[in-house]
């Protein structure tokens, strides 16, 4: 395992920087947050197709690029530092990756090719969704609420239990008959939840794409440690801004930045941002070692704990930006209130630092000891 970015990995961080600051500037995200759709679907299109982002991780046979769970975290670290509003989440990290860990090429193309948005519902969301064979077809009853993306997209991977208990992984369509989506209010208005509700929706028995419990948990896996990319680039840029205003604001003849408090405040804010980078690509790093015959353990530990230091770390310096930047780092004026409220909306997607903190517990054995110590 090797930490050093190659030369190509470098290309790709510059490249999509360079990007961002030129077409996702704080003006564009305010604008795209207040929208209807919460994104620019123009700008989305020349990210997912002619930038290749939608089909990073897809695999040249199918339209992409072929590449691994690092180069990913790369491009979600540069993103959380722009916050930019688009369906990427939602459509690679999620639901991409699931058909990926589930071992087929099924819409692939279409979205290596941007021509495609689409989501996972299921085990990333609360409620539940049921179906039962009626002769070839499926019937999909149930609510699922806290879908990312689930009231835009143009396709819904939803993950539905059998009478048995047996989990299947079905395609459906964003206007399916059967389907009623409902768009939720966010604190975060960067990242949109939906609500979907089935009534005994009906699917062919091709929608079925197989049984998937391994492969979900498999995606969820590698979406937490993209997750915990995203929010490594967001605290960075916390660090900057405030780094920036601390030097600019004056205070008894001397920049603030000069006070040995705030000093060790952004100190404190650095190692956050450090420590957190080690985390979040160790845990990549581990997803590209890692499949289905891999040490999956191994990626359940890494991307449990580089989701609980890293949305702990995010959140904790886009506070500490608040504070720095005194009265005025809430008000709508200044930036960073929108990282602050991404930061407690990021810190709880796919599960709070507390769960994931009990499940690395859980898996190196603590809780055995736990229990013999009783």
């Amino acid at each position: 395992m090797n930490f050093a970015p190659t030369d190509d990995q470098v290309l790709i961080r510059e490249a999509a920087r360079g990007w961002l600051s030129q077409h996702v500037p704080m003006a564009a995200v305010r604008r795209d947050m207040a929208s209807d759709t919460g994104f620019d679907a123009g700008l989305w299109r020349v990210a997912a197709a002619e930038m290749g982002w939608a089909g990073l991780i897809v695999p040249e046979e199918q339209g992409g690029s072929g590449l691994g769970f690092v180069e990913l975290a790369i491009l979600m670290e540069e993103m959380g530092r722009a916050l930019y509003p688009s369906p990427f989440e939602a459509t690679v990290v999620l639901a991409a990756n699931a058909l990926l860990a589930l071992g087929t090429d099924r819409y692939l193309e279409r979205i290596a090719a941007g021509e495609l948005t689409a989501t996972l519902a299921g085990p990333n969301a609360q409620g539940q969704v049921e179906y039962t064979r009626d002769g070839e077809d499926y019937i999909l009853s149930g609510t699922l609420r806290h879908v990312p993306d689930g009231a835009r997209a143009d396709l819904i991977l939803v993950a539905a239990t059998s009478g048995d208990g047996v989990v299947s992984l079905f395609g459906v369509e964003g206007d399916a008959a059967g389907l009623v989506r409902r768009a939720l209010p966010t604190m975060d208005q960067t990242r949109r939840l939906g609500e979907l509700q089935f009534d005994d929706l009906r699917l062919s028995a091709d929608a079925c794409l197989g049984e998937a419990s391994a492969a979900l948990a498999l995606a969820l896996d590698r979406a937490a440690a993209m997750l915990a990319a995203w929010a490594v680039g967001a605290a960075e840029r916390c660090l900057e801004m405030t780094v920036d205003y601390t030097k600019g604001r004056v205070q008894f003849g001397r920049p603030v930045a000069s006070f040995q408090a705030v000093k060790h405040q952004a100190a404190d804010m650095l190692v956050a941002v450090e420590t957190s980078r080690s985390a979040a690509f160790w845990a990549a790093c581990v997803a590209d070692e890692t499949g289905h015959n891999g040490d999956r353990q191994a990626l359940s530990r890494a991307a449990s704990a580089a989701k609980a230091w890293c949305g702990r770390a995010y959140f904790e310096c886009a506070a500490m930006a608040i504070q720095l930047h005194g009265g005025v780092g809430f008000t709508w004026e200044y930036d960073v209130h929108l990282y602050f409220k991404n930061a407690r909306a990021l810190e709880q997607a796919l599960g709070d630092p507390a769960y994931h903190r009990e499940r690395v517990a859980r898996l190196i054995g603590l809780d055995d000891l736990a229990e013999a110590a009783q």
